[in-house]
């Protein structure tokens, strides 16, 4: 499917965008001509480089062959129209990773999260319609946040969505769809390294509060997702994994184990839900199954959705407060994608190999 293509990654050095440039590379939707990583940290680039070229330093060869490469690093910010026009002006399919995502910066500089989560892809819709470029597909990456949200993080990225299912309209030629999906098992900032770093001291592990519930994925079933969407997902299109679902303090009590270690309950933080929610109440009448482990969720826009008559497969929200796994299947979970031992690095450290 991306054979000969070239793919363009934003925010390509983020956790996601490590291992879909792994998947991309192991050739499972063909081989690419290019798979160009588009982000602003030259650092976290150099890094990558390095561990995908298998070598410990820099030498000439590494830093100079860069558009030489399948692999190729381009500094630049999504916030930045001109940057954007430049890395896009061959690509043939985009995968929108760039994003600020932590909820509590978020809420401390909301600005700069509209500037990167909403200013980011209007500028890689502009930049296609105003050049005429020939991208084939964009995919943007969303969260359950998205959903109903409360939070800086969310509505931003609730814009985001219809920023890129409307620029169906303007870019006719291109096709414009979305994933959203819930917490990646240990990808940076989230709540298992926080676990992970906790334990390690010696504790205590903080809960916001025992009730809160969470959706579970790993990064292989995120970029899952994204490939399932990029084969299968109309224009406007938004999909949506079907993943199971845990009660943040069973994952506590699974990765702290026989340990003596204390566990604290400090309260909601500001933005913060007691359950996620990947389908509203709203958007279920428009969700539909896509084979056994994903729905779609069909734009809003009459002019883009598809039609009522496909008959809608939930009838009410998609919430992580369903079908909650238990204890035991937490635990079972976590060592499955051995987080129950070691420490976070080495399992990002796998996740790349």
């Amino acid at each position: 499917m991306l054979t000969g293509k070239t793919v363009v990654i934003t925010g390509g050095t983020g956790s996601l965008g490590k291992v879909l440039t792994r998947r991309l590379l192991s050739g499972e939707m063909g081989v690419p001509a290019r798979i160009v990583v588009f982000s602003r940290d030259e650092a976290k680039q150099h890094a990558m480089r390095l561990d995908y070229q298998h070598r410990r330093a820099a030498t000439d060869e590494v830093i100079y062959r860069n558009f030489q490469q399948i692999l190729q690093f381009r500094i630049g910010d999504v916030r930045d129209y001109h940057s954007v026009c430049a890395v896009l002006r061959d690509a043939d399919v985009v995968f929108n990773a760039a994003a600020l995502k932590q909820v509590p910066a978020c809420e401390y500089f909301p600005f700069e999260a509209v500037q990167t989560n909403i200013g980011g892809p209007e500028n890689i819709v502009r930049a296609i319609r105003e050049n005429a470029l020939k991208v084939q597909t964009v995919v943007g990456i969303s969260t359950d946040k998205a959903c109903k949200p409360v939070n800086v993080m969310g509505m931003t990225k609730a814009i985001q969505e219809r920023v890129f299912i409307t620029a169906n309209l303007s870019c006719p030629d291109t096709r414009f769809i979305c994933v959203r999906y819930g917490n990646v098992l240990a990808s940076r900032g989230s709540v298992i390294p926080l676990f992970h770093e906790q334990i390690k001291v010696g504790g205590p592990v903080t809960i916001t509060t025992e009730d809160m519930t969470r959706f579970l994925l790993s990064l292989n079933q995120a970029v899952d997702t994204v490939f399932a969407a990029l084969r299968g997902a109309r224009r406007g299109e938004t999909y949506i994994p079907r993943v199971p679902s845990a009660r943040i303090t069973d994952v506590a009590r699974a990765l702290i184990g026989d340990r003596k270690i204390e566990v604290k309950v400090t309260g909601i933080r500001p933005g913060e839900k007691v359950d996620e929610i990947l389908v509203s109440e709203e958007e279920a009448h428009r969700t539909v199954e896509k084979g056994p482990g994903f729905y779609a969720i069909q734009s809003i826009l009459p002019e883009i959705g598809g039609s009522a008559d496909q008959g809608a497969c939930l009838k009410g929200e998609y919430s992580s407060a369903c079908s909650l796994l238990s204890y035991d299947q937490v635990k079972d979970l976590l060592t499955k994608q051995k987080l129950l031992v070691g420490d976070v690095v080495a399992y990002e450290e796998d996740m790349l190999r």
